[in-house]
């Protein structure tokens, strides 16, 4: 099953062409959507804004060298390992259905535009289903065990709100594409396939009310963090300096009383315990 392309059967009763119209349309919808979520949310205005106030309030200069620097270090930190995480279980699931949603939706588009016929397809249909499965455990790990208003504010899995249309369809999507891929040929696989075309379509365009633009606006807050603490500006907060400073806490001797003597290692404070306190 891994191995064979699960469009190359579904050719013979829709066109190639109209698969790849089908995923032209999609990727539209994700475009529009996130341009319309930027818009609603107003992301973009506040972004220019907080920029403008930045340079107000910068008391350094960031060459173009050093913003190509903080660029690749969000790339790589935030982006690719995810290490804003301090939960290693949650960072793991977050990592194992972000690369798996990657390689789901790239081996996709070689199979439908490349191979729509072809029942081989070199490796691509094997990254498919191995896309579909690691997108399918991060996010059943995450929905079961991670989510924190399950593990710590004692909410049932089951209650869904409207910040759970990603996740779902995301979940959705990978479950019925694999249900489909081993049923194909009979009755069920042609209403595993319908499931699988109805949850991919629910989560391409539901964009505008769900949580899949984050994940583009996400690196761009991280970069604009780094550069704020490059240049000084503190994201607009006043910088009050080190707090292990003598001269500072000769201006504000209560640091010390409510600190202590060295802050930054003041102990685990709310990480001492797991938060279940509901």
């Amino acid at each position: 099953m891994i191995s064979t392309n699960p469009f190359s059967e579904l050719s013979g009763f829709i066109s190639p062409i109209a698969m790849q119209i089908y995923v032209i349309v999609m990727f539209l919808l994700v475009i529009g959507g996130t341009i319309l979520d930027t818009i609603h949310k107003k992301s973009a205005k506040y972004f220019f804004e907080n920029a403008k106030k930045q340079e107000k309030n910068a008391r350094r200069t960031v060459g173009g060298g050093q913003k190509m620097g903080l660029a690749v270090s969000t790339v790589a930190s935030e982006v690719l390992t995810s290490s804003e995480f301090a939960n290693p279980q949650r960072r793991l699931s977050h990592l194992m259905t972000m690369y798996g949603f990657i390689i789901f939706v790239v081996s996709t588009i070689a199979l439908i535009f490349v191979h729509p016929t072809s029942a081989s397809a070199g490796i691509w249909p094997l990254l498919w289903h191995l896309g579909a499965l690691s997108l399918a455990v991060g996010g059943y790990w995450f929905w079961f065990f991670i989510r924190v208003d399950v593990s710590s504010e004692g909410k049932t899995w089951y209650k869904l709100a409207q910040a759970d249309i990603f996740i779902v369809g995301l979940l959705s999507t990978s479950t019925f594409g694999l249900l489909w891929s081993a049923t194909q040929g009979s009755t069920l696989g042609w209403v595993l396939f319908a499931l699988f075309l109805i949850s991919a379509t629910v989560l391409f365009s539901t964009v505008l009310w769900s949580k899949f633009a984050h994940m583009f606006f996400k690196p761009a807050a991280a970069y604009q963090k780094k550069i704020t603490r490059a240049d000084g500006s503190q994201e607009n907060l006043p910088d009050l300096g080190e707090l292990t400073d003598p001269a500072l806490q000769s201006r504000y001797p209560d640091i010390p009383e409510y600190m202590g003597t060295n802050p930054p290692n003041m102990g685990l404070g709310i990480k001492r315990e797991k938060p279940t306190h509901y």
